[in-house]
C-alpha cells in the first residue's frame, strides 16, 4: 500500500491539513512511493471536481486528483466491481450503501481519523443507512430534501402535501417523475416507511387522487425552471438544493416548504473503496471535502448542504442554502434506504400504473 510522505505530510500542516493525516505520521516515515495522484468516482460536476478545490488540494498535499464519472448509480457500483484498485473515493448515496457494504465494495471508515467529521450533525454519523453491524461505511458529506415548491403570490400558506388533493389547485400542481421519491410522498401522507410502506395499495389509491391537480411530471431542474417560469403550474415536489438554483439564477418567486407531514431525505457520502491502494491519501481527500473552508466557497456556486454543521455555521445568516436546510428540519425526514430489486421494481410498476391514468 502506497503511503503519504513526509514532504505531503509538512505541506497539509502548513495548510491547515494536517488533522487529515492524524494517524498517518508514523506510517509516513516507511513511505517508499508517494501516492502522487488518487482517483475520485462521482457524477460529473458534483464539487469533488471544483477546480479550486483541487487546486487547493494539490498545493496543500503534492497529490493529483483525478476523477472518472458515472451516470447512474447501478454504473457506479459496476465500476467499482469491474475494476478493482481503479478508485480511492467514490461518491456514495446512502441508499445504495448497503448494497455496496454487502458486495465488500467499501471498507468501513473510523471517523476519527477524519478530523473534520467532528462537525457532522450527529443525525448524519449515527444514520441507519450508513451505519451497519456498528461501523460507519461513508463520510457524510452533504445532504438535501424533496419536498413542496410553492409559488409565492399564488399559493402561500401551504403546509401538507394534500394541496395535491385540493379543488382550489386543479391543474396547478407538478410532480417529479420518480417512482421513490413519488411512491414516498404518498407514504409520509399515509403515515409509512417511504422504503417499505406496508400498504402500497393505500399509495396507489393516495397518488391516483392527485389526478385533477396535477398539471406536469417533470423529470429534470431545467424543464422545471422553464416551466415555472412560464407559469405551467403553482406547486410542486422539488428539490431542497435546486431551489436555490431556481432563485438565484433565475429569479423565480418559489419558496421550499416543509409539510406537516415531513419530508424525502437524502444523505450523499464519501466512501473508501476496499480495493483502494492509497486508503490514507483518499481519507486526507475526504477530510478536505468536508473541511468548511471548502465548503463555503462551493457554496457560492450553488452547493447542496453540506453535513458537517461548522459548515453550514459559516455561512451568512440569509444565505438561502442555510436558511433552507435548517437543522430542526432533520427530525422531520425520513431519509431514503436501500430497496430490494423487487421493491424497487413493484414501486416502479405502480409509479408507471399511477402515470398512466393521469394521462387518460
Amino acid at each position: 500500500m502506497s503511503r503519504l510522505d513526509r514532504r505531503q505530510f509538512t505541506l497539509m500542516a502548513s495548510a491547515g491539513l494536517a488533522s487529515a493525516a492524524t494517524g498517518l505520521m508514523s506510517r509516513a516515515a516507511q513511505a517508499a512511493d508517494p501516492v502522487k495522484t488518487i482517483t475520485v468516482l462521482n457524477w460529473q460536476g458534483y464539487g469533488t471536481d471544483e477546480a479550486f478545490g483541487l487546486k487547493a488540494f494539490a498545493a496543500a498535499t503534492g497529490i493529483e486528483v483525478k476523477h472518472d464519472y458515472y451516470n447512474a448509480e447501478p454504473e457506479m457500483l459496476t465500476k467499482l466491481r469491474t475494476n478493482p484498485g481503479a478508485y480511492d473515493v467514490v461518491l456514495v448515496n446512502s441508499a445504495r450503501d448497503a448494497q455496496a457494504q454487502a458486495d465488500g465494495l467499501i471498507d468501513a471508515v473510523d471517523l476519527s481519523k477524519v478530523p473534520n467529521a467532528a462537525g457532522l450533525a450527529d443525525a448524519f454519523k449515527t444514520n441507519p443507512n450508513i451505519t451497519i453491524d456498528g461501523k460507519t461505511y461513508g463520510v457524510p458529506w452533504v445532504w438535501g430534501m424533496n419536498a413542496l415548491a410553492v409559488r409565492k403570490d399564488k399559493a402561500a400558506g401551504i403546509d401538507s402535501y394534500k394541496v395535491f388533493q385540493d379543488p382550489a389547485f386543479a391543474g396547478r400542481g407538478a410532480l417529479f417523475d420518480d417512482a421513490v421519491t413519488e411512491i414516498a410522498v404518498a407514504a409520509l401522507m399515509t403515515g409509512q416507511n417511504i422504503n417499505n410502506p406496508s400498504d402500497m395499495k393505500l399509495i396507489g389509491e393516495t397518488l391516483k387522487s392527485f389526478k385533477k391537480d396535477i398539471k406536469l411530471i417533470w423529470s429534470s431542474e431545467d424543464e422545471w425552471n422553464k416551466a415555472f417560469a412560464g407559469g405551467a403550474f403553482d406547486v410542486s415536489i422539488f428539490w431542497s438544493g435546486a431551489i436555490t438554483r431556481a432563485v438565484h439564477l433565475h429569479n423565480q418567486p418559489v419558496e421550499f416548504v416543509i409539510p406537516k407531514e415531513g419530508a424525502v431525505g437524502w444523505l450523499d457520502n464519501l466512501c473508501v473503496p476496499a480495493t483502494s491502494t492509497k486508503k490514507e491519501a483518499g481519507l486526507a481527500f475526504i477530510n478536505y471535502m468536508i473541511d468548511p473552508k471548502f465548503y463555503v466557497q462551493w457554496a457560492t456556486s450553488g452547493a447542496p448542504a453540506s453535513a458537517n454543521s461548522a459548515a453550514m455555521d459559516m455561512l451568512p445568516a440569509d444565505d438561502l442554502n442555510k436558511q433552507i436546510h435548517k437543522p430542526e428540519y432533520l427530525p422531520k425526514l425520513q431519509f431514503m434506504g436501500a430497496l430490494p430489486e423487487d421493491r424497487r421494481q413493484a414501486f416502479n410498476d405502480l409509479w408507471e400504473e399511477v402515470k398512466a391514468g393521469y394521462a387518460h
